[in-house]
């Protein structure tokens, strides 16, 4: 059996970059040959999104030769009331004791709750003798991982509060197989609970903020593998930093058309270029070059251009510079401790200059 498994569309729009990423993975499914697709919480980005885009959801979740399994987030915890239709091969888990059979899985959903860390592992323990051993045990969370190293900002803006928080100790004595888990935006990751037994993040499939770059994944798996992160070709942030450095580049233009070349149209460009120029050596001043940046970059998507190199071409020809340089060689240090020296000298006769 193949699993896709993913989180954290944050759905806000018919047909907005959101949208078309929810599509991309469902032509993936369908590609890949998937038999079960999960959603492990924060479909929505809030309550009202879930009732506008309902009826268009059918629509998509009805035509899948796939089941689709789907947890409520902390985002859409509230989106889904008892009763509601979301699609023929669509399925809600909001109750942990009421799991989804299907062939030689079941599929277990923890729905994201108020609940603290020890509270999380009462509930767990509360179905441990329900769980089966004959099958293969899927749970599904939405919250955070207290043994990664995370940076608050790497679950999108959710402020300083945690949410349902758990520790890869709480799975060791509970059978479960694979905890397909949300809420972690930033990275695909996953971690061995014991051996053969996985704690996955799948990663946001599309930048909801500028703080997930790089290129999206989903979780591809056979049922009984290892978690198999999947490249996608959906909308992300591209961070790109350019550090200009006229002992060394002779043509600017050339470097920033490297760096930003291999970007795809799909992402969305965060270009800053720094460093120091030699105006008179590559015969553009500051504007010059910056328009020239603004033109080589047109046919990208640039979500921001940083423009913050100086031209230091004055400063070059001081002889008091000049001398220092001469000294610097004399001493023989590495390329990166003379960049550093180089770099503090600068600074130092800029601020002097002014």
């Amino acid at each position: 059996m193949k699993i896709l498994h993913t989180a954290d569309l944050h759905l806000t729009a018919y047909e907005d970059e959101r949208w078309q990423a929810l599509k991309e993975l469902i032509r993936i499914g369908k590609e890949e040959k998937i038999e079960v697709f999960v959603i492990s919480g924060d479909l929505f980005d809030k309550g009202i999104h879930a009732e506008e885009l309902r009826p268009k959801l059918r629509e998509v979740f009805s035509g899948v030769p796939f089941r689709m399994l789907i947890i409520p987030g902390n985002h859409d915890v509230d989106s889904y009331s008892p009763g509601m239709f979301f699609g023929q091969n669509a399925t809600i888990l909001t109750r942990l004791e009421q799991p989804f059979s299907y062939k030689e899985a079941v599929i277990w959903g923890l729905p994201f709750s108020s609940l603290e860390g020890e509270e999380v592992l009462s509930a767990l323990r509360l179905i441990k003798r329900s769980i089966s051993r004959e099958k293969k045990n899927i749970l599904l969370y939405h919250g955070e991982l207290l043994d990664a190293f995370f940076s608050r900002k790497d679950f999108g803006e959710e402020g300083e509060k945690t949410y349902m928080p758990v520790k890869l100790s709480y799975f060791r004595d509970l059978p479960f197989d694979y905890i397909l888990s949300g809420h972690f935006h930033k990275n695909f990751d996953s971690w061995e609970v014991e051996e053969g037994r996985f704690f996955v993040y799948p990663g946001s499939p599309v930048s909801v903020t500028r703080r997930e770059t790089g290129r999206r994944k989903v979780n591809i798996f056979e049922l009984g593998a290892p978690p198999r992160e999947y490249l996608l070709d959906t909308p992300y942030y591209e961070e790109v930093a350019v550090e200009l450095n006229p002992f060394t580049d002779k043509n600017p233009l050339k470097l920033i058309r490297e760096r930003i070349e291999s970007v795809p149209s799909y992402a969305k460009l965060v270009l800053s270029v720094k460093g120091y120029i030699n105006a008179e050596a590559i015969r553009m001043d500051e504007p010059e070059l910056a328009k020239k940046i603004e033109k080589m970059t047109e046919n990208k998507n640039v979500d921001n251009l940083y423009i913050e190199f100086k031209d230091i071409h004055a400063i070059l020809k001081d002889e008091l510079f000049k001398r220092f340089l001469e000294k610097l060689d004399e001493m023989g240090y590495e390329e990166e401790k003379k960049k550093h020296l180089r770099h503090i000298a600068i600074s130092a006769m800029m601020k002097a200059r002014t």
